[in-house]
This record gives C-alpha cells, structure tokens and sequence, in this order.
C-alpha cells in the first residue's frame, strides 16, 4: 500500500537526472559528520511534530512520546487540549515521529495533532499548533504539512519569526503539488522535497531555492495506525529525516542557533556528484 502516489514525490532540483547542477563549492568547505553528530543520540532534545497525531504505543516510536495535545476549532479560533491517550487519526504523524525516533531515537517527542481523519485541517488549527509548539520550547518542530492560503501567509511569517528568535528550528515539507507553500518557503524555515536515494542519511543542498534540502521520500517504509506499517511517497517523508538529522546536531551543540544548524546541514550535505 502506497500513499499520496497521485502527487509528484520530489521537487524537480532534486531528481536524479537534475542532481549534478547541486554542486558547488560551499564557502566554509565540507565539515565532517563525526563533528556534526557523530554520538550523538537527540539526548536533550524535544521534536514536536505538527501533524495528526502520533499514537503512542506503536512499538516503532518507542516509550519517547512524552506529551500529546489536540487543537480544536472554535469559531475563527482554536483551542489546544491535552490528548493524553496519543491518538493518530490517520497514522501520517506516527509515520514521521517514527522516522524521527529511528534517527534520534533518545530525543524526546511531542505530538501536536491539527489534521483530521481525511489528513486535512484548517489553517487556523494548523497555527495555533505552531504557535503552541513554538511557546513550549521545542529544540525542533517537524511540519510535514503546508499551508497554500496567502489570507494566512502573514501570520505563519510571523510565526516564523518568531520560531527563529525563540532558538525554534522549523523543518518544513514543501507542498507536494505546485505552488507556493507557508510556512516551507520561509527564510528562517528549513525546507525540504523527497528525492529517490533509499537511505535515511543521504540528503542534498539546493544551492538554488526556495526548497533547499531533498531528502530520501519515495517509496519509504514507514510506520502507520494502529501499530501497522506501509510504504509512503511525498515530501511529508522527507522531512522528519532532516528533522532527526537536526535533532542529532542540536543534541551535540546545545548552543547552535537555527541558521547555524542550516549551516551545518548545508555543509554535511552528500555531494550530488558521488556515486
């Protein structure tokens, strides 16, 4: 069973056949990952995700699921309450925080669940989620979702910036389908599409944005509902492996800064140019 195959997998920078045009000489060189986060566990680390849910007892996200919220709607606002039973209605936000807990797996996790049952929800939901996430302090918030609404492109920007100057790093899928997408194609945002390479540490900079980082999202194994287990495509995939990555760095340079782990993703990213 495969999810979201209609959409496009990939943001075009990142195809194979386009890879090769990724390369550059990055001004600080190429660091080493041992440097990076060699040893490091996501100890010390809280990732939220944003998403619609993450259901506590499967076994792939382990006992790292420590707090668990809902937003509800009312009226042209939105509410946030506790969700202490750990409920994904979809099994999309347990696919990513298990992706999350296989890269990070000492990283303590939040769920904030916006998304209904059809894996949609309002834009309202969705930024006071955020919003909530970014008040609680997490080191990392995963967004694997976007909004296409420009009435809500000013809030989500000062979300954003907000985020940036709370020492929040936002890790945004782009959109799956054509367009601009809020809040991936913030400056302060790390954004990031699927690209084809089965491995969870292979991941490529896009010199070129606005998607700056493609990570492995075709065809990935993923946990889902119910304790069950599938094969997704989309952005949504890429995203919390970039997410995990960050958690490690973060885990092992308490004091690095939003742009300074963009940074450092930048400059740990594979070279397009190898085999």
């Amino acid at each position: 069973m495969t999810a979201d195959l209609e959409l496009p997998a990939w943001s075009e920078p990142f195809a194979a056949a386009n890879r090769e045009a990724l390369a550059r000489l990055p001004p600080i060189g190429q660091l080493d990952r041992a440097w990076a986060w060699g040893g490091a566990d996501g100890s010390g680390v809280r990732v939220a995700i944003v998403d619609s849910g993450v259901e506590r007892t499967h076994p792939a996200v382990g006992s790292c699921l420590v707090e668990s919220v809902r937003v509800e709607p009312e009226g042209d606002e939105a509410r946030v309450i506790a969700d202490p039973d750990g409920v994904d209605v979809v099994g999309h936000g347990t696919a990513c925080a298990a992706i999350i807990h296989a890269l990070a797996p000492a990283a303590e996790l939040v769920s904030v669940r916006v998304l209904g049952p059809e894996n949609r929800g309002k834009g309202v939901v969705f930024a006071a989620g955020l919003e909530w996430a970014i008040e609680q302090g997490a080191s990392v918030v995963n967004l694997s979702l976007s909004s296409k609404s420009q009435a809500l492109y000013s809030l989500f920007h000062e979300l954003a910036d907000a985020a940036y100057f709370a020492n929040v790093l936002l890790v945004s899928a782009a959109n799956n389908v054509p367009g601009p997408s809020y809040p991936s194609l913030f400056s302060s945002v790390v954004s990031v599409a699927a690209h084809d390479v089965a491995d969870p540490w292979t991941y490529f900079y896009n010199p070129r944005p606005p998607v700056e980082f493609g990570a492995f999202g075709l065809d990935v194994p993923v946990a889902w509902k119910d304790g069950g287990r599938m094969v997704a495509t989309g952005n949504s995939f890429a995203a919390p492996h970039i997410a995990g990555i960050a958690a490690l760095i973060r885990s092992k340079h308490p004091g690095v800064t939003p742009f300074e782990v963009k940074a450092i993703l930048a400059a740990t990213a594979n070279d397009p140019r190898a085999g």
